[in-house]
């Protein structure tokens, strides 16, 4: 019988979510304690096989689609009615954690789990999702299943992609949906009442301030990047320094220049953490440097001025190679449903967990949900700010608060009340 007394937050089990977490960390572990769970992999696979395996045993039904998004959904008394979608992503970057994107993920699942245990109904179903390629590590960039999801990008767009291997998504996707048992496949995209994604902050901001969870209120402006210096090949003891054409140095000056031109402001994000040199041999003046730029920032202006200047260095600091600069990735800056993120803020109140607004410098596939749907975004704090690392941690407790919080949220919405 219902148990009208309790919020469904009364039946999270944070043992049960710690040992969810620490079960998937074994799919990619690696010896130093992190995590390399590449996307569309077959270890991410098995990652996925233990999802739906946990969900069934709830009795939730699993569906995924033609970039492998994988949903699990649990019927509401009106499975007519757009439902409730909450979850993160599984896949990692080759250094990763246990806890980026897992997160959300497992709390999602384990919010259903509270909500059938609590013995209510909601009125609209919910739907626990994995989104695919959400790191762009494997294959960048990043946010593949959402991007697809929500049409921002097209599927046959996005199938070309490759990996450093030549491999496509959509060679990657097939094998990966080829290892599913009986889940049935949905279109791309479809109506949805609301997104929450809960995710580790991956910023000090939270522990600086000891305060469980961050209300975030949106995701900063980004640019990436990829840069192709073409030189010529040469020997180093009998090729003039005059007469070359480094490919290398060229691209030396470029970075130290872009750096120099993202200086200010302060709190521009900029970061080049690819580069590739061919033929990389010591004694050979290099044909080739290949290199990523990630600019980032919360006002679009300063965006769009440091890529005017991008523009022009790689162009100006060239010498005598030949230069080609890819943008492949731009996104604005967003605030998120000022109702959804009253929804959260209520929620951590009425449980008396401290919360506070909170901006995210990272970006995830709720930046492309917020075009959807109304969307919003649970954060939590992580030791020292630390992510994309074998040393990224969060705290038993903090996990189980944001569980609780996430789980109160998604039964507000779930229930029909304000704001959908």
């Amino acid at each position: 019988m219902p148990q009208t007394n309790r919020r469904p937050s009364d039946f999270v089990d944070g043992s049960r979510l710690w040992d969810r977490h620490m079960a998937l960390a074994r799919f990619g572990a690696r010896e130093d304690g992190g995590v390399d769970r590449p996307a569309l992999s077959g270890v991410e696979a098995d990652a996925r096989a233990q999802i739906v395996a946990w969900g069934r045993e709830l009795g939730l039904r699993p569906f995924t689609d033609a970039v492998a998004n994988l949903f699990l959904r649990y019927e509401g008394r009106d499975p007519s009615l757009a439902p409730i979608l909450v979850g993160s992503h599984i896949d990692s970057q080759p250094t990763g954690g246990k806890f980026d994107g897992v997160f959300g993920v497992v709390a999602a699942l384990e919010a259903v789990q509270a909500i059938i245990t609590q013995g209510e109904r909601p009125l609209r179903s919910i739907e626990v999702v994995a989104w695919t390629n959400e790191e762009g590590s494997r294959f960048a960039p990043g946010m593949t299943g959402s991007e697809a999801f929500t049409g921002t990008r097209s599927a046959k767009e996005l199938f070309k992609i490759q990996d450093a291997k030549g491999v496509t998504i959509q060679e990657a996707a097939e094998a990966v949906l080829s290892r599913d048992i009986d889940i049935p496949h949905r279109a791309l995209g479809f109506p949805v009442a609301a997104f929450l994604e809960a995710h580790i902050e991956q910023g000090p901001v939270l522990e600086k301030a000891g305060i469980p969870i961050g209300v975030v209120s949106g995701i900063q402006g980004t640019r990436r990047y990829r840069v192709r210096v073409t030189g010529e090949a040469a020997h180093a003891g009998t090729a003039l320094r005059a007469e070359r054409k480094d490919a290398l140095m060229a691209a030396i000056r470029m970075i130290s220049a872009i750096d120099r031109a993202a200086l200010e402001p302060a709190d521009t994000m900029l970061t080049v953490g690819l580069l590739n040199v061919s033929p990389n041999a010591p004694s050979v003046v290099p044909a080739e440097a290949f290199f990523s730029i990630d600019l980032r920032h919360p006002q679009d202006e300063i965006v769009d001025q440091v890529d005017s200047e991008i523009r022009r260095i790689t162009e100006a600091e060239k010498g005598p190679c030949e230069v080609a600069l890819t943008q492949i990735a731009h996104a604005r800056s967003l605030t998120f449903a000022t109702e959804i993120r009253a929804a959260i803020t209520r929620a951590a109140q009425r449980i008396d967990v401290p919360s506070m607004d909170i901006y995210s410098a990272a970006g995830h596939d709720a930046r492309q949900l917020h075009y959807w749907c109304p969307t919003g975004m649970i954060f939590i704090p992580c030791h020292e700010g630390i992510s994309h690392s074998p040393e990224e941690w969060a705290e038993p407790e903090h996990i189980t608060a944001g569980a609780r919080v996430l789980v109160d949220t998604i039964w507000d919405l779930a229930t029909g009340k304000p704001p959908l």
